[in-house]
């Protein structure tokens, strides 16, 4: 496999994941940065060359390019031990991706995205509308994630997986868009968890 290009905005949560799973994996990637405040990524280049929805991250696999946080963490995943074996617990952990791109990230990472990124007095008013129930629905999220975790330790096996570190790349920093933890004890237990081991990397560094 690769080389591997990184196509990212490194504050991003969905770029940090693929990171995350290749430091996990021991696999290099080089980093292209944009800046997504600034319409990086909706360049006429950007989408003729890199992803034509004009979204990061990309991840690019020689001359192949691949959108999508999860398609692209799965791929460098694939084949390691972060990947079930098991026909039912492949699918167990799909689950979780899927979940966390559509329950999950939608509210607690925009909520995070519109408070510290473009700041509340910046908001339009669909935005501002918008806010109370993303709230609501990330703290509904955290709220089945505590449920789940108070009978496990890891979301899908009894040890890390792909799961566990595409939903820790948002959980760890919710509280950077106003959501407390405190609530939920299983949420931070199971943080402190994967943040331990040894392979983990921080968001920025």
């Amino acid at each position: 496999m690769g080389p591997f290009v990184l196509h990212e905005y490194a504050l991003s949560g969905n770029c940090y994941k693929i990171r995350l799973v290749a430091a996990h994996v021991g696999l290099p990637l080089e980093r292209r940065q944009y800046d997504i405040l600034k319409g990086e990524t909706r360049t006429a280049q950007f989408l003729a060359e890199v992803n034509a929805n004009g979204r990061i991250p990309v991840l690019q696999i020689g001359d192949d390019f691949l959108p999508e946080s999860n398609a692209a963490a799965f791929y460098l995943a694939d084949g390691s031990d972060l990947i079930p074996v098991d026909r039912f617990e492949r699918a167990d952990l799909l689950r979780w991706l899927f979940w966390e791109q559509y329950n999950h990230e939608p509210n607690i990472a925009t909520v995070r995205f519109w408070r510290t990124l473009i700041g509340e007095a910046n908001l339009t008013d669909l935005q501002r509308a918008q806010l109370p129930g993303k709230i609501a629905a990330g703290e509904a999220a955290l709220a089945l994630m505590d449920e789940h975790l108070g009978r496990r330790d890891f979301f899908v096996l009894d040890r890390l997986t792909l799961a566990d570190i595409t939903l820790y790349a948002y959980t760890h920093v919710a509280g950077e868009g106003g959501f407390d933890l405190q609530p939920y004890p299983n949420v931070r237990t199971w943080l402190a968890r994967v943040a331990s081991h040894p392979a983990h990397i921080p968001i920025i560094g």
